[in-house]
C-alpha cells in the first residue's frame, strides 16, 4: 500500500514538473503569446479558487455562496500589507500571502461558528449575505480606496511562481483532506448525525474545514491582486461566488481532479470566444446546460484521476501484448 502511495506520489510530482516544462517549451517557441500567458496566470487563480470551495462544498456537504468575500479580504489585507513597503521584494510577496490567508481565516472563523449551526438554503443565505457584507464595508472604509478600489499594488506576474503556490496549495488541501481529519469531514457530509454519534465533534470538523476553504481562497485574492495591479470591491460580488461554484459543480462535488479540470476549461473557453463577444456568454451557458442535462454529476462525479489505475492499465497492456507476441 505504501509503495503504491509512494509511487503515485512521484508520479503527481513528475507529472505536475513535465505540464510546467511543455508551458514553458511552448513560451520560449513563441508558441504561446504573453496574452495566452496572462490567461493561464489566472486559471492558476482560478483552480485554488475552485478548489478550496470544493472542500466547503464538494468534501463537506455545505453550500457557500459568500467565497469572493473570504476572496476579497485575502485580495485587500494582501494590498495594504505589500503597499505599506515593510518587507520589499519576493519575502514581502510570501509574507503578504500568508497575511491574506490568515485574514480571510479569522474572519471565516467568526463568521462561521454561528452560520454553520444552519443547513442547505439558509447556509446559502446566510454566506451570501456575508458576501455583499464585505463588499459593502470595503467600499465605505478610506484606507481601502472606497468605491474607487485600490491601485499601485506591486505587481508580481511571474507564471512560475504562480504555478508552483497553485500545485502546492493543491497537495496541501488534497493531503489535509485524504488524513484522518478529512474522513472526519467526508463522514459528516454522508450522515451528520451518524458521525456525531460515533463520537465526531462535528462542530469542530464543519468549522475547521470553512476556515481551510476561506484560508486558501484569501491566498488566491492575493494573487490576484499582486497579478491586475488594481482591485476594486465590484470584482468580488456574488457574481464571482456563483462563477466559482459553477466550476466546483462542473467538475463534480468531492473531486480535487474534478474542479482542477473544470476551472481550467472554464477560465480557457471565455477567452478564446472572446472575439465572438456578442455570443459567447450564449455559447458559454449552453454548454453549462448541455452539462448538467447529459453528465448532471459533473465531469468527474466524485472519482479523482487515479496515477495508480492509470500505471496498473498501463501494466496490465504491456503484460497482454508482451504475452501475444
Amino acid at each position: 500500500m505504501n509503495i503504491n502511495k509512494n509511487r503515485a506520489y512521484a508520479a503527481s510530482f513528475v507529472g505536475v514538473f513535465l505540464i510546467y516544462a511543455l508551458i514553458e517549451i511552448l513560451f520560449q517557441l513563441n508558441i504561446f503569446n504573453r496574452y495566452i500567458m496572462s490567461v493561464l496566470r489566472l486559471v492558476t487563480i482560478n483552480v485554488i479558487l475552485a478548489v478550496s470551495l470544493n472542500i466547503t462544498v464538494g468534501n463537506l456537504g455545505q453550500i457557500n455562496l459568500g467565497h469572493a468575500g473570504f476572496m476579497s479580504i485575502g485580495a485587500y489585507s494582501f494590498s495594504l500589507f505589500l503597499k505599506s513597503g515593510l518587507i520589499p521584494g519576493m519575502a514581502g510577496y510570501f509574507t503578504a500571502l500568508l497575511i491574506a490567508g490568515f485574514s480571510a481565516y479569522i474572519v471565516s472563523f467568526l463568521i462561521g461558528l454561528p452560520a454553520l449551526r444552519l443547513k442547505g438554503d439558509y447556509l446559502a443565505i446566510v454566506t451570501l449575505a456575508f458576501g455583499e457584507i464585505i463588499r459593502v464595508l470595503i467600499e465605505s472604509f478610506e484606507f481601502t480606496g472606497g468605491a474607487q478600489g485600490l491601485s499601485g499594488i506591486p505587481k508580481m506576474q511571474n507564471f512560475t511562481i504562480m504555478y508552483f503556490i497553485a500545485a502546492l496549495s493543491v497537495s496541501l488541501m488534497y493531503s489535509v483532506m485524504t488524513s484522518r481529519h478529512g474522513r472526519a469531514v467526508l463522514a459528516i457530509r454522508e450522515d451528520e448525525i451518524a458521525a456525531e454519534a460515533s463520537g465526531i465533534d462535528v462542530t469542530k470538523y464543519k468549522t475547521f474545514a470553512f476556515t481551510l476553504s476561506a484560508f486558501f481562497a484569501g491566498i488566491a485574492g492575493g494573487m490576484y491582486a499582486a497579478n491586475i495591479g488594481v482591485i476594486g470591491a465590484r470584482v468580488f460580488d456574488y457574481n464571482r461566488s456563483f462563477d466559482i461554484l459553477v466550476m466546483v459543480v462542473l467538475g463534480g462535488l468531492g473531486s480535487f481532479t474534478g474542479a482542477i479540470l473544470s476551472s481550467t476549461v472554464l477560465t480557457i473557453i471565455p477567452e478564446m470566444l472572446r472575439q465572438f463577444s456578442d455570443y459567447r456568454m450564449i455559447v458559454y451557458a449552453l454548454v453549462l446546460i448541455m452539462m448538467m442535462i447529459f453528465r448532471p454529476v459533473g465531469l468527474l462525479g466524485r472519482e479523482e484521476f487515479s496515477i495508480n489505475s492509470l500505471l496498473n492499465f498501463l501494466k496490465r497492456k504491456f503484460e497482454r501484448s508482451s504475452k501475444n507476441e
